[in-house]
């Protein structure tokens, strides 16, 4: 959704600056091309180079500064922004923006752009709740600008309050929710799984693997992002879920499977992202099983092959799996199209470089029934995401509707 887009991020002066140099890496990591506007103040805070650096473009921080192209910079920054984001946005440039001040580089920008325009507000909470400030917010939102809610918490000036600036992943959300465009999943509802599942063998130990869930998760925004209603059923991990998905949180692969069952019959789409452990122990010690001067031996029961049975109960639904391999990657990956009526499957090779578990990468194949294999070069994850999303699309487009 950023990849490829021009953001410029406006920093002004408060002690949330330092924020700022987080929200310029993390909009570069996922391909966004960033130019930092400055305000005085905000130099007094965090420097130029930093954002620079982090960048790795030019950062404006006067008006009159010697023109590094032949224009009107404010302008042709204006005109070039797929996106304006202040953050941290002061109450006073949040008073200048509501009135049509341009007096400096920042609000000079603001008011020459034509494209969306972000405040995430950072202040005391006593000038945030101020009826001027509201009523500047309001002005603002009434122009058509996005001004975000702050967050809850200690604050640097020594109260606690409303006035935090929002987490950098909630600002990240508004910016690609800002630039998604089309919602190609307006109207339909989606299923996904993620993370691992832990099979219990007493109160301390379990048997599970190093899925984080990334992909899962990656799945789910990007779905939500296309104005998908969804549903993340998820095992043990450490990811914030973004507002407006459904969350549902399990620990066993028999937990996952009937937390699936009771959601699957109203969801068009179901993505099977989730690492469930194929056995469990056949008996869970109610105690903690003590050191042996000798071997232990386990029996482990099968679990349910959850997306077999869903590929059983599938109807017109798009079913889409994932498979983690170690050989015959595309082979053993088209062998469960067939046995699990996927509509795709998503194979990954667990021995190349930068795949699989945990990383924030992945090298997929994407294998369809007729035999097709799309291979995809290593790339994020939630460029994974939108790859198997717009294959989605396409057959919902073919059949029309699904559900």
């Amino acid at each position: 959704m950023i990849k490829g887009k021009v953001v410029v991020v406006g920093v002004t002066g408060g002690i949330a600056a330092y924020k700022s140099a987080e929200l310029v890496r993390a909009l570069v990591k996922r391909g966004a091309e960033v130019y930092c506007v400055m305000t005085a103040s905000a130099c007094q805070f965090i420097t130029p180079l930093t954002l620079r650096t982090l960048s790795g473009n030019p950062v404006y921080t006067k008006m009159f500064d010697e023109p590094r192209v032949w224009d009107v910079e404010h302008v042709g920054l204006a005109d070039k922004a797929d996106l304006i984001v202040v953050a941290p946005a002061t109450a006073n440039i949040l008073a200048k923006a509501a009135c049509g001040i341009a007096d400096d580089f920042l609000s000079t920008t603001i008011l020459a752009t034509n494209s969306p325009v972000l405040f995430a507000p950072a202040m005391n909470v006593n000038m945030l709740n101020n009826r001027v400030t509201q009523d500047n917010i309001k002005r603002l939102e009434g122009f058509g600008h996005h001004v975000m809610a702050t967050g809850h918490g200690d604050l640097a000036c020594g109260y606690q309050g409303e006035g935090r600036l929002a987490d950098i992943e909630e600002i990240m959300f508004a910016i690609e929710e800002l630039l998604a465009g089309d919602k190609p999943l307006q109207g339909y509802k989606v299923l996904i799984t993620a993370g691992p599942t832990q099979e219990p063998l007493d109160p301390v130990r379990y048997l599970t693997n190093h899925s984080s869930g990334k992909m899962g998760y990656s799945l789910a925004r990007c779905a939500q992002l296309m104005g998908a209603e969804v549903t993340l059923v998820c095992g043990p991990i450490d990811l914030n879920v973004p507002k407006g998905i459904k969350r549902v949180d399990v620990q066993t692969a028999e937990e996952m499977y009937q937390a699936v069952l009771t959601v699957f019959t109203e969801c068009d789409v179901v993505i099977k992202a989730a690492a469930v452990a194929d056995y469990r122990p056949k008996q869970k010690n109610e105690n903690k099983i003590k050191k042996q001067n000798s071997d232990i031996y386990l029996e482990l029961a099968r679990n349910k092959d959850i997306l077999a049975e869903l590929g059983k109960i599938k109807e017109d639904r798009v079913l889409v799996g994932f498979a983690a391999e170690t050989e015959d990657v595309v082979a053993n990956a088209s062998e469960k199209i067939k046995r699990k009526n996927l509509d795709f499957i998503v194979a990954n090779d667990l021995l190349q470089e930068g795949a699989g578990f945990k990383h924030d990468t992945n090298t997929v194949s994407l294998v369809f029934p007729n035999a097709t294999v799309k291979r995809l070069p290593q790339m994020s994850k939630d460029a994974v995401a939108v790859e198997i999303w717009q294959n989605i699309i396409k057959i919902i487009k073919m059949r029309g509707s699904v559900g």
